[in-house]
């Protein structure tokens, strides 16, 4: 039987949808999810190091949330424009997701905007590309993290505030790990951890990798197929170093487990191992994980809570068996778990 989108949809009070974190990063539930003994346990994230052994390894996502978002008005018509800045070409043009009322022409200028609402600088539409995208070139002389860093708003998920980014974002929505500059979403797995909890975690014992995904647009997009085998998944960057590969032979060599902090670092690593033996790796990937996928890299996951019909809900299905995640997602919601980005934690072992 086809696998369908519609039997990874869930019933979610809207109220349980995190707005804000909490004030302290370390104080989200966490929800043990154990697929031996098909036992489901609640804990607190603080005490996430009490789940980890000697020789185990954490693999992260540090990739760093860019301040894609932007907002200006054009110059022509004075309408209001919002824009999402996804990469810059080796023509020093920018790839910008591009959102106005009446149709906009190449040739326009738009005046860009600071978080004030101040007017900063001008862009000009260059070329349409597909799928709402432009290529524009910016009117400043400044390179594009800097510009940026300077204007730009963090894109949040439209289901915290209607995507409108508070002050407070800026730190709060990135993890304490971040290095890499590129995404367009946080790897929300990752956003629990305190620099203290990590340390913690590294004098027990247990190792730390680090891989880099850069979330890019496709995450703010909606699945329009029924079947999941007809779900064209988006391009990603990442890497995976050779450093990281090498800590993972040796967890495995001393009997310890993979345990992937979040779908991005998972996506990676099986991107990565797709072979059976993992190996450093740098490109795109598709990969989208449903049934019947083989993992042959990560042993356990720790997670956020996801939204009905996504990519990512499916992934962590397949990972931790459909019916043992089912019932997991309902009794977080029996249990009042706050879910997604900014909501609580999950770890699968």
């Amino acid at each position: 039987m086809d696998l369908t989108i519609e039997q990874y949809d869930y019933t979610l009070p809207k109220e349980l949808i995190a707005q804000d974190p909490l004030p302290n990063r370390t104080d989200s539930r966490l929800m043990i999810v154990d697929r031996k003994t098909g036992t489901i346990e609640h804990s607190h994230f603080r005490d996430i190091g009490e789940q980890f052994r000697k020789n185990d390894c954490l693999i992260f996502n540090d990739s760093r949330v860019v301040p894609a978002k932007l907002v200006g008005k054009r110059v022509q018509t004075g309408g209001r424009w919002q824009g999402l800045f996804l990469e810059k070409n080796e023509l020093g043009l920018w790839k910008v997701l591009c959102k106005t009322r009446g149709k906009i022409q190449p040739g326009e200028k738009v005046v860009i905007e600071n978080r004030l609402g101040v007017e900063s600088f001008e862009i000009e539409m260059v070329a349409r590309l597909s799928e709402g995208q432009w290529a524009v070139k910016p009117l400043i002389e400044k390179e594009w993290s800097e510009v940026l860093d300077d204007v730009g708003q963090i894109p949040l998920p439209h289901y915290i505030r209607g995507g409108t980014m508070k002050d407070s974002d800026i730190k709060n929505y990135q993890t304490v790990f971040a290095k890499h500059a590129g995404a367009v979403a946080a790897p929300t797995a990752g956003l629990h951890f305190s620099k203290e909890l990590l340390l913690a975690i590294k004098e027990s014992g247990v190792n730390i990798g680090t891989v880099t995904l850069h979330v890019g647009v496709g995450t703010f997009r909606p699945i329009k197929v029924s079947k999941l085998d007809d779900h064209e998944m988006h391009e990603e960057r990442g890497t995976i170093d050779e450093a990281t590969v090498k800590k993972i032979a040796s967890c495995r060599a001393n009997e310890g487990r993979v345990i992937s902090v979040g779908t991005t670092s998972l996506r990676t690593l099986e991107t990565a191992g797709k072979n059976g033996a993992i190996t450093p790796w740098s490109g795109e990937t598709n990969l989208f994980i449903k049934p019947p996928f083989q993992f042959n890299v990560a042993d356990c996951l720790l997670t956020n809570f996801h939204l009905p019909k996504s990519t990512l809900l499916v992934l962590v299905r397949t990972f931790g068996g459909d019916e043992l995640v089912k019932e997991a997602y309902k009794k977080a919601v029996k249990e009042r778990y706050r879910f997604f980005s900014y909501g609580d934690a999950m770890l699968i072992v």
